[in-house]
């Protein structure tokens, strides 16, 4: 809703003085009302929000016993004519409006899809497209599709319709801390949605600016922060009981499942407190039905009857899942996304040095049948086996660590065998060097043979479970490969857990950039979830295996994603020893990598295969089976049987793995057909194409409007902005003025700085250069960032020229418009509202002094000659006042057009509503918290509807031109 719409409701009239959604005028400023209610002694209480610019998405409450609360009447509107060029000041004041308006719930399509930087891929639009769809109350959403499908594109479309929809001003996006940067360049990059980083710096940088006691999460709208920072909730938890948001995004949401965690309160924290919510996972679960409905609960409390009981279609409202082999992926990314390459086993010979280790281990601490370990914890064994598999570094921690834990025990003659034991193994591995690890050499040379050296641009990811691998690897493996001086120092980057969130973000984007000297990342597991790790590279090295297929597959997904260029390459060294009874890596580690290799290629994911769906309990189980004397593929078959025969397991993740590979759903289910007879617009008035939202646009393009907003805000745009255009690029470059320059605080820090966006501004509505911009960028040494964005209809640039195209109008001004029109015509906005003061129907009409209604009024204006071409005669016949005079007659001629179509508008709303309630009254709650949430939601629901009377607004009015010839008589 525009920020100037009003009721016709006259002052004072009625007991529903202030109603929700209407406009009031406080304290020289305007304001939205939320709701009101009488006081006993100071007269109606009215909460509110700020509108204007200088109190905009403040709260505040007024008592009309203590301030004059005017309501804004839009039949005191004052007529004041255009003597601007072509109409041109006009024109671009019915455009801003139509802008600034929030589309209404009525419209559920996507109205913005088409015109961001991306691919146009119709599976990334889905999520999007069901979120809006109103099956679900409000838009929450769990996005599940599989690693590497673009779950932040999906992410961006979602929350700019919400901005589109003007619910989306205020936004919480909570990451892992090493995806922070990553996620916010995507969004700005793409979407032109800008997010404050509030890392752990971020935030103490804020308190320190803003007053003491200030909710630091209120300095910005729009912010994004890691949820290792946020799940301190002892320090964190007042400021965020204290805010409201219109949509929280929280990535890698499988983290809020155990109950009582940091985590998970934090979550409980958050969901009830924001209109969308939005998770992301491609592990949404752990296999436990129970567990995975807490997750559902927090979309919608209401969804799940029985929490142990239920299947795939009573969410599936709630959640979308698709894999690389989804059909409508599979068919959409055609010659977009190579697939990948096999995983490769690079065995590798064990050395005299590594076999003796093999031959202590078999003998001593994994004897075969009949034999007894000398440790007295049966896993431990096998935590020896995975660091001595990893590297001799990693073996030496292990041991070391399990030394002091023995050495501290009050019995040290019960553990005397296992130290004795311990120290055999810690002689064998301190004198071993990188010439006496057979991993290392392959690793050296299946480097080279990837071209890594230091002529060369090639790069690789090289994963290891264990932060001693990494370092150790760092310390040598520059130096083999022919790196000498700084160029060594440089060439080798390490990312680990260990790592602060600044550190890991600086490593990820390093790696991205081309011209970076960076040409191998050792990294742990931190990177296997959400670290787009694809831009420059499609060589992944395992120089350990995970003994889990979740675990391999996320870290395959860090290259195999989408957006990668070339064909992924995956190898994994795999150390063979020929010690009878030795559990080498052909036990386990190379059936690991071919079992997820098939799963991959036949259902798109691996994790399915166990049914544990966790990479801690796959490999917690494997080893289990392993004791039991199992072997792997005895193992993950015997697991997959049990999932299937568990009843409860079978109710509801068999229908969710089930449903991989599905067609698309039918119509309903994201574009409802004859669901937007409310929208607003005539079919065709500004539609980008099938599908999308029918948004009416005075002009034909973003690119037109702002050039002439340019030319009417700024007439010496070439000296007071200093702008220069490159016609041929499409190209913008000017110095931003200080107002501004004020809301470039919104933009991402490092990109202000490093760009020195408030010097001059680099601006294109050419897809193809902004494209490119961001090619270079990544190709750069220095920063990811590009120098060029794309202006979109959400981009600060656009939203500022239009904000000032409004205010060269007075409040409750409207023009006068000289049009090919036989009688004056008014062009009225009707918008009815819900009770949370959001547009349900929204109407632009013309209206006659007969009282006839035109419900297209962007077709009337086009039809009367409205438009860039037009002349303005400047001849008038009739007075302002005169005119004005009409004004009350044509409002209530619109409100009585409104009223005899609003049950028919309301009919799409009114029904999924309807079916909401039904559901929550079936809901028994056997506790006095659930009937709480119950009573809660039921009244959402009806917060919901669309209330009371429209608010109305006169924008223009439309004359005939007194000298022009009169229209021949009709028949």
């Amino acid at each position: 809703m525009t920020a100037q719409q009003s009721s016709t409701a006259p002052v004072g009239s009625g007991e529903d003085q202030f109603p929700a959604g209407a406009q009031v005028f406080v304290r020289d400023e305007v304001w939205l009302v939320r709701n009101s209610a009488r006081t006993e002694h100071d007269g109606a209480k009215v909460d509110v929000v700020g509108v204007s610019d200088f109190v905009r998405d403040q709260e505040a409450v007024f008592f009309t016993g203590l301030d004059t609360i005017e309501l804004i009447d839009p039949r005191r509107t004052k007529l004041v004519r255009d003597e601007s060029s072509n109409f041109r000041r006009s024109r671009l004041f019915l455009e801003a409006v139509l802008r600034k308006t929030a589309l209404p719930q009525s419209e559920r399509r996507l109205a913005l899809a088409d015109s961001f930087l991306l691919d146009p891929l119709p599976y990334q639009r889905r999520p999007a497209e069901l979120a809006l769809s109103g099956r679900n109350l409000r838009p929450r959403l769990l996005i599940a599709d599989v690693v590497g499908l673009g779950k932040t594109l999906e992410i961006g479309l979602t929350l700019a319709e919400l901005i589109r929809r003007g619910r989306g001003e205020r936004i919480l996006v909570v990451t892992p801390q090493h995806v922070l940067e990553q996620f916010q360049h995507e969004l700005w990059t793409r979407f032109a949605i800008p997010l404050v980083r509030l890392d752990s710096v971020g935030i103490e940088r804020i308190q320190r600016e803003i007053p003491a006691g200030r909710n630091p999460f209120t300095y910005f709208k729009r912010v994004i922060v890691s949820i290792d920072t946020l799940k301190n909730t002892d320090q964190y938890k007042h400021h965020l009981e204290r805010i409201n948001w219109d949509a929280v995004v929280i990535d890698e949401s499988h983290n809020l499942i155990n109950r009582g965690s940091l985590r998970n309160q934090l979550a409980q924290i958050l969901a009830p407190r924001t209109d969308a919510l939005i998770l992301a996972s491609a592990t949404p679960h752990n296999g436990d039905a129970k567990s995975f409905a807490e997750l559902i609960g927090l979309l919608d409390p209401a969804a799940i009857r029985d929490p142990e009981h239920y299947r795939a279609e009573d969410i599936e409202h709630l959640f979308i899942r698709r894999t690389k082999v989804s059909p409508e992926v599979r068919e959409q990314m055609k010659g977009q996304w190579a697939d990948r390459g096999p995983s490769e086993s690079v065995r590798c010979a064990a050395t005299p040095a590594e076999e003796k280790i093999f031959e202590e281990l078999a003998a001593v601490w994994l004897p075969g049948e009949g034999g007894t370990s000398v440790s007295s914890v049966p896993l431990f064994p096998y935590t020896l086996l995975k660091s001595f598999l990893s590297s001799h570094a990693a073996l030496k921690a292990t041991v070391g660590a399990r030394i002091k834990t023995l050495e501290k025990k009050d019995e040290p003659t019960a553990t005397r065998a296992e130290l004795a034991a311990l120290h055999t193994l810690q002689q064998l591995a301190e004198p071993m060097t990188e010439a006496d690890s057979a991993k290392f050499t392959a690793l050296v040379e299946q480097l080279r043979a990837i071209g890594v050296g230091p002529k060369s641009d090639a790069r690789v990811v090289v994963f290891s479970e264990r932060v001693q691998t990494l370092e150790w690897l760092r310390t040598v493996l520059p130096a083999a490969l022919g790196f000498r001086g700084r160029a060594a120092e440089e060439s080798t980057r390490v990312m680990h857990g260990g790592l602060s969130d600044e550190q890991q973000m600086q490593c990820v984007e390093d790696f991205g950039l081309a011209d970076n000297p960076v040409r191998v990342l050792l990294t742990g597991d931190v990177a296997s979830e959400g670290v787009n790790l694809h831009r420059q590279c499609h060589q992944l090295i395992h120089y350990d295996v995970p003994w889990s297929l979740i675990r391999i597959e996320q870290r395959n997904g860090r290259i195999d994603r989408y957006g990668q260029a070339h064909q992924p390459q995956f190898r994994a060294l795999i150390l063979m020893s020929e010690v009878e009874g030795a559990k080498d890596d052909t036990v386990v580690a190379e059936r690991l990598l071919d079992r997820e290799d098939q799963a991959h290629r036949a259902l798109g994911t691996a994790e399915a295969v166990t049914g544990l769906y966790r990479a801690e309990a796959e490999e917690k189980s494997l080893i289990q089976d392993l004791l039991r004397g199992r072997t792997v593929d005895e193992s993950l078959d015997a697991r997959r049987t049990e999932a299937e025969a568990d009843a409860a397991m079978d109710d509801f993740l068999a229908d969710f793995f089930g449903s991989v590979g599905a067609p698309e759903p039918s119509p309903e289910n994201g574009d409802p057909e004859g669901a937007h007879e409310g929208s607003g617009a005539a079919a065709g008035s500004g539609s980008t194409g099938p599908g999308n939202a029918a948004v009416p646009r005075l002009f034909t393009s973003t690119a037109e409007f702002l050039d002439e907003a340019l030319r009417e805000v700024f007439p010496d745009a070439t000296s007071s902005l200093d702008l220069h255009r490159d016609t041929e690029s499409g190209l913008l470059s000017f110095r931003p003025p200080t107002d501004l320059v004020h809301r470039l605080k919104a933009l991402p820090l490092d990109y202000v700085r490093e760009q020195r966006l408030r010097e001059r501004l680099l601006v294109t509505f050419n897809r193809r250069l902004a494209e490119h911009s961001l090619k270079r960028a990544r190709e750069s040494s220095t920063s990811s960032w590009p120098e060029i964005s794309l202006l979109t209809d959400l981009h600060p640039v656009v939203e500022w020229l239009t904000d000032k195209v409004l205010v060269r109008l007075g409040r409750q001004e409207a023009l006068i418009i000289t049009a090919d029109v036989p009688e004056p015509t008014y062009l009225v906005q009707g918008a009815y509202s819900n009770a949370l003061g959001r547009p349900t129907v929204v109407k632009w009409m013309g209206v006659t002094r007969d009282g006839t209604v035109d419900d297209d009024m962007v077709g009337l204006l086009r039809r009367s000659g409205v438009g860039p071409t037009m002349a303005n005669p400047q001849r008038h016949d009739q007075p302002a006042s005169v005119l004005e005079a009409g004004i009350p007659d044509a409002l209530a001629a619109a409100e009585h057009f409104l009223d005899r179509h609003r049950d028919a508008w309301d009919e799409p709303l009114r029904k999924p509503i309807d079916e909401y309630k039904a559901r929550l009254g079936d809901w028994e709650q056997p506790t006095l918290a659930g009937e709480r949430t119950k009573k809660s939601l039921a009244s959402l629901a009806d917060s919901l509807l669309t209330t009371g009377r429209p608010l109305m607004r006169v924008l223009a009015v439309l004359v005939p031109d007194p000298e022009a010839p009169a229209p021949p008589p009709t028949a």
